[in-house]
Protein backbone atom coordinates (compact mmCIF):
# COMPACT_ATOMS: atom_id res chain seq x y z
CA UNK A 1 0.00 0.00 0.00
CA UNK A 2 1.47 3.78 -0.65
CA UNK A 3 1.47 6.33 1.50
CA UNK A 4 2.64 9.81 2.22
CA UNK A 5 2.85 10.18 6.01
CA UNK A 6 3.73 13.77 7.33
CA UNK A 7 5.37 14.83 10.84
CA UNK A 8 6.36 18.18 12.02
CA UNK A 9 3.57 20.05 12.56
CA UNK A 10 2.14 21.84 15.87
CA UNK A 11 1.26 25.18 17.83
CA UNK A 12 3.85 27.77 18.43
CA UNK A 13 3.46 31.74 18.37
CA UNK A 14 4.23 33.99 14.94
CA UNK A 15 7.40 34.40 13.90
CA UNK A 16 8.48 30.97 14.68
CA UNK A 17 9.85 28.24 12.62
CA UNK A 18 8.63 24.51 12.00
CA UNK A 19 9.91 21.76 9.63
CA UNK A 20 7.55 19.58 7.98
CA UNK A 21 8.35 16.08 6.34
CA UNK A 22 7.05 13.24 4.51
CA UNK A 23 7.95 9.90 4.42
CA UNK A 24 7.15 7.36 1.95
CA UNK A 25 6.02 3.64 1.72
CA UNK A 26 4.89 1.37 -0.72
CA UNK A 27 7.21 3.05 -2.91
CA UNK A 28 9.67 5.22 -4.02
CA UNK A 29 8.66 8.64 -5.61
CA UNK A 30 12.68 9.90 -6.83
CA UNK A 31 10.68 10.24 -10.41
CA UNK A 32 7.68 12.13 -9.09
CA UNK A 33 7.33 15.98 -8.90
CA UNK A 34 6.40 16.68 -5.31
CA UNK A 35 4.07 19.26 -3.59
CA UNK A 36 2.83 21.19 -0.23
CA UNK A 37 -0.48 22.02 0.01
CA UNK A 38 -2.72 23.83 3.03
CA UNK A 39 -5.93 23.94 3.81
CA UNK A 40 -7.67 25.79 6.41
CA UNK A 41 -10.94 25.64 7.66
CA UNK A 42 -13.41 27.13 5.08
CA UNK A 43 -11.15 27.85 2.10
CA UNK A 44 -10.20 25.77 -0.78
CA UNK A 45 -6.77 23.25 -0.75
CA UNK A 46 -4.05 25.64 -1.72
CA UNK A 47 -0.33 24.88 -3.21
CA UNK A 48 2.20 26.36 -1.11
CA UNK A 49 5.23 24.53 -2.33
CA UNK A 50 6.62 21.97 -4.91
CA UNK A 51 9.64 20.78 -6.56
CA UNK A 52 10.09 18.83 -9.30
CA UNK A 53 12.22 15.09 -9.35
CA UNK A 54 15.69 16.35 -9.18
CA UNK A 55 15.41 18.94 -6.86
CA UNK A 56 16.28 21.55 -9.56
CA UNK A 57 12.84 23.18 -9.97
CA UNK A 58 10.79 24.52 -7.41
CA UNK A 59 7.86 27.03 -6.94
CA UNK A 60 6.13 28.74 -4.39
CA UNK A 61 3.42 30.57 -3.43
CA UNK A 62 3.32 34.83 -3.18
CA UNK A 63 2.15 34.38 0.43
CA UNK A 64 5.07 32.71 1.44
CA UNK A 65 7.93 33.26 -0.77
CA UNK A 66 11.08 34.17 1.00
CA UNK A 67 9.87 32.53 4.12
CA UNK A 68 8.69 28.52 3.25
CA UNK A 69 11.96 26.18 1.73
CA UNK A 70 10.81 23.07 -0.15
CA UNK A 71 13.91 20.54 -0.49
CA UNK A 72 13.95 16.71 -1.24
CA UNK A 73 16.19 14.23 -0.70
CA UNK A 74 15.33 11.20 -2.73
CA UNK A 75 17.63 8.78 -0.27
CA UNK A 76 15.28 9.63 2.56
CA UNK A 77 12.65 11.38 2.57
CA UNK A 78 10.72 12.56 -0.44
CA UNK A 79 10.04 16.56 0.49
CA UNK A 80 10.29 18.29 3.50
CA UNK A 81 9.08 22.16 4.13
CA UNK A 82 11.21 24.32 5.96
CA UNK A 83 8.75 27.26 7.39
CA UNK A 84 10.23 30.73 8.84
CA UNK A 85 9.31 33.77 9.81
CA UNK A 86 5.03 31.65 10.42
CA UNK A 87 2.14 34.05 10.13
CA UNK A 88 -1.20 33.22 12.30
CA UNK A 89 -2.66 33.29 8.26
CA UNK A 90 -0.29 30.12 7.85
CA UNK A 91 -2.59 28.45 10.07
CA UNK A 92 -3.70 25.23 8.41
CA UNK A 93 -3.69 21.66 7.77
CA UNK A 94 -0.52 20.75 5.67
CA UNK A 95 -0.63 17.58 3.20
CA UNK A 96 1.99 16.44 1.23
CA UNK A 97 1.45 14.86 -2.37
CA UNK A 98 3.29 13.05 -5.22
CA UNK A 99 2.79 13.75 -8.41
CA UNK A 100 3.42 11.21 -11.89
CA UNK A 101 5.39 13.31 -13.60
CA UNK A 102 8.57 14.88 -13.48
CA UNK A 103 8.04 18.46 -13.77
CA UNK A 104 6.87 20.62 -11.64
CA UNK A 105 3.11 20.09 -10.72
CA UNK A 106 1.23 23.25 -9.53
CA UNK A 107 -2.42 21.82 -9.68
CA UNK A 108 -4.44 19.60 -7.68
CA UNK A 109 -5.84 17.53 -10.10
CA UNK A 110 -2.11 16.49 -11.17
CA UNK A 111 -0.89 14.96 -7.95
CA UNK A 112 -2.12 10.87 -7.46
CA UNK A 113 -1.40 10.15 -3.83
CA UNK A 114 -1.65 12.61 -0.56
CA UNK A 115 -0.73 12.25 2.51
CA UNK A 116 -3.66 12.65 5.41
CA UNK A 117 -2.25 15.98 6.47
CA UNK A 118 -0.55 17.56 9.87
CA UNK A 119 -1.53 20.26 11.77
CA UNK A 120 0.05 23.52 11.57
CA UNK A 121 -1.59 26.33 14.06
CA UNK A 122 0.41 29.70 14.39
CA UNK A 123 -1.12 32.30 17.75
CA UNK A 124 -0.43 36.23 17.02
Amino acid sequence: QVQLVESGGGLLQAGGSLRLSCAASGRTFSSYAMGWFRQAPGKERELVAAVNWSGGSTYYADSVKGRFTISRDNAKNPVSLQMNSLKPEDTAVYYCAAARRLGLATAVEEYDYWGQGTQVTVSS
